[in-house]
């Protein structure tokens, strides 16, 4: 997906297939409801990246199970390799909220070169995948300039499985995408997950 769409899923716990293999040593726990989803552009929108829209329904949503998406996103400049992504969450714990470190790629971690991760998930020459193909939406690196809608559209979500350190709880995410130290576009989302031992299924 285009690297705007991959922030929106990130926000959601979706982060990325090398994120969500889980180590040897740690029992997964499966996801079982995202809820109480929000989001704001950073920095009163002076950004030149930035979400325009954004629904996402049923809320809660559950997993796995279809949940249905209506973007529109923009950027006044092409986004193009090196393209850096730098991701902090946070989790609330006792009414505060503590910075979630970056391990087995999950958490406040920072992707240098996030076009190269695109490719590695979707070989350059391959067509993009759907919903992205129906609506002619790019999925590689360089990005034109100029405005991309995604409608109404559901989406399939698998079982997904989370460390226990972040298998519950509610979180706040920012993502910020830039290029050569200049800031193309930063957004805030929260929501809270909700998960049961898999040890149990």
């Amino acid at each position: 997906m285009s690297l705007f769409f991959s922030l929106i899923l990130a926000a959601l716990g979706l982060f990325s297939c090398e994120a969500l293999r889980m180590p040897q040593n740690v029992i997964p726990w499966r996801l079982t409801t995202v809820n109480g989803f929000s989001w704001a552009n950073c920095d009163a929108e002076s950004l030149p990246g930035k979400i325009k829209s954004l629904t996402l329904h049923p809320d809660p949503i559950t997993i796995p199970g279809d949940v249905s998406i209506a973007t529109v996103l923009s950027t006044n400049v092409p986004v193009e390799s090196p393209l850096k992504i730098a991701i902090t969450a946070e989790k609330e714990l006792f009414g505060e909220w503590v910075k979630v470190p970056c391990l087995d790629n999950l958490g406040s971690c920072t992707y240098d070169d996030a076009c190269s991760i695109l490719d590695a998930l979707i070989q350059p020459g391959q067509e993009c995948p759907e919903p992205l193909r129906t609506y002619d939406l790019p999925c590689h690196c360089p990005f034109k300039k100029g405005s991309y809608s995604l409608p109404d559209t559901s989406i399939k979500i698998p079982n997904l499985s989370l460390p226990s350190w972040l298998a519950s709880g509610n979180y706040r995410v920012t993502g910020v995408m830039s290029h050569e130290n200049e800031e193309i576009g930063c957004a805030k989302f929260t929501f809270s997950l909700e998960s049961s031992d898999s040890s149990w299924w």
